[in-house]
């Protein structure tokens, strides 16, 4: 299976979704790929899919079976939350998973993240969920190298350039 065809699968599943402002699904989830253009085809159909376990009746094993590379579907199982399990909890999890599942968490939550988004939402969700993304980011920016974090952002919401080079002098590793 390649790009295109993860695409209108994704788009397909996705149909008439909308996240929490209103914006038709399939564009958060273009968007992470988009982010992801640099590491490859995998991490961009990982960017394509990575919401479709948690928020369609798809599963990974009915991925597999329609064609989409084994590596992808792990990805995407890496990404997606389990019932009961504490977002930052899953995100230490994500860590554990190598590099390309913290790297598609990075564009989720840069996505996530971007001001042009979260202005839209009511001031409490806002700032609620902009602590929860900063948390985030403490945990998986650590996990990869800088370059491949602004490669992201870069991209995705260049807003968190700021962020990154200010983690940057503080001496953080990384």
């Amino acid at each position: 299976m390649n790009v295109a065809e993860v695409y209108a699968l994704a788009a397909a599943a996705h149909a008439g979704q909308f996240d929490k402002i209103g914006v038709p699904y399939i564009e958060h989830v273009r968007a992470v790929a988009v982010g992801l253009v640099s590491f490859g085809d995998h991490l961009v159909m990982a960017g394509l899919l990575h919401d479709i376990i948690e928020d369609t009746d798809w599963t990974g094993e009915r991925l597999r079976e329609a064609g989409v590379p084994d590596h992808v579907v792990a990805l995407v199982e890496a990404v997606t939350n389990e019932r009961g399990v504490p977002y930052e909890e899953k995100v230490a999890r994500i860590t554990g998973h190598g590099r390309d599942a913290v790297l598609l968490k990075v564009a989720d939550n840069a996505h996530n993240s971007h001001p042009d988004r979260a202005v839209k939402l009511p001031k409490g969700q806002r700032t609620r969920l902009a602590a929860k993304y900063r948390a985030a980011r403490d945990i998986l920016w650590p996990a990869v190298e800088d370059r491949d974090i602004e490669t992201i952002v870069r991209i995705v919401n260049p807003s968190l350039l700021d962020e990154l080079r200010e983690r940057q002098n503080s001496g953080s590793p990384s």
